[in-house]
């Protein structure tokens, strides 16, 4: 694979340098757009592989060069984000096990942080390739307090989007929000601006309020991630494989936009075409940013 180190001027790429067999490089100083996408053939199949030229992105409908690419081979970083309240105590058992498993999935070049969050968000195991340390950290929960869900979501999209290349964060509760200070719309907008995707796991009395259940889909489709219900707990592990299925299949595209005289939505889009291997394949990715 090539490497490409951005040096940023104020805001404009500056040089790109090539070499081979080494992943791409994502610098928080250079102004890009990062997009997560994943592919799957006709039959719903992901489809691995693809070279960054069988891409292409569009920003408003302008085409758009990729400057930088990681092919679902590379790592990827990943905050698991878990619901510790009161409500939670009968069923953490089980969706400790099911995380737990999700956590085995992780590559060795995989990064894993596990978060708890009641009425306040506690960091349980920072960043790590400790895949028995993140076990430790899930297994370690009690469940206690009232559910700061939005407050929860917002600081660790803040905190996972300083990293560099690929991240998700995975989130899973089950009761509705009622003692967080930033509010859902606030959830929405800080996702549409960090662009990293986030997997959304609800059951419980999370599944019967309709308010909440919108605003986590919303937030997972806007993000290029995904939004679950379970109906039963015993539900759960099957979520959690799908989840790590879907993060083992991601790909890092990343541009340079083009200048925005205002903070407008800018819609993206992403495709496949140039090979007979690819036709009919459908790409799911974010839908697009706030250029501020």
């Amino acid at each position: 694979m090539k490497l490409l180190a951005m040096l940023a001027g104020g805001c404009a790429l500056a040089a790109a340098l090539v070499a081979q067999d080494a992943p791409a490089v994502f610098r928080g100083n250079a102004r890009m757009v990062e997009v997560y996408a994943t592919v799957l053939d006709r039959k719903g199949h992901y489809v691995d592989g693809i070279p960054r030229e069988r891409f292409q992105v569009s920003d408003n409908g302008q085409p758009q060069p990729i400057v930088a690419f990681e092919n679902n081979d590379t790592g990827l970083a990943c905050a698991i984000l878990l619901d510790t309240t009161g409500s939670m105590r009968d069923s953490l058992p089980m969706v400790k096990n099911s995380i737990g498993r999700l956590i085995d999935e992780f590559r060795d070049e995989d990064w894993v942080a596990v978060y708890g969050f009641s009425t306040s968000l506690d960091l349980l195991q920072d960043f790590t390739r400790n895949r028995a340390a993140a076990r430790r950290a899930v297994m370690r929960t009690r469940a206690s307090g009232m559910t700061a869900l939005f407050d929860a979501m917002t600081h660790v999209t803040i905190d996972i989007g300083a990293r560099s290349g690929k991240k998700a964060v995975v989130v899973f509760t089950d009761g509705d929000d009622n003692s967080s200070v930033l509010n859902a719309g606030r959830v929405v907008e800080r996702a549409k601006k960090m662009g990293t995707p986030l997997y959304t796991v609800a059951q419980g009395e999370a599944r019967a309020s309709d308010a909440l259940m919108d605003r986590l889909r919303e937030i997972a489709r806007l993000t290029g991630g995904k939004a679950y219900g379970v109906r039963g707990a015993h539900e759960a592990a099957q979520i959690f494989e799908d989840i790590s299925a879907e993060l083992r299949h991601t790909y890092l595209l990343a541009y340079q936009p083009p200048e925005a005289k205002d903070d407008e939505w800018r819609r993206i889009q992403v495709s496949v075409s140039g090979a007979k291997e690819y036709e009919g394949c459908t790409v799911r990715s974010k839908e697009g940013y706030y250029p501020k």
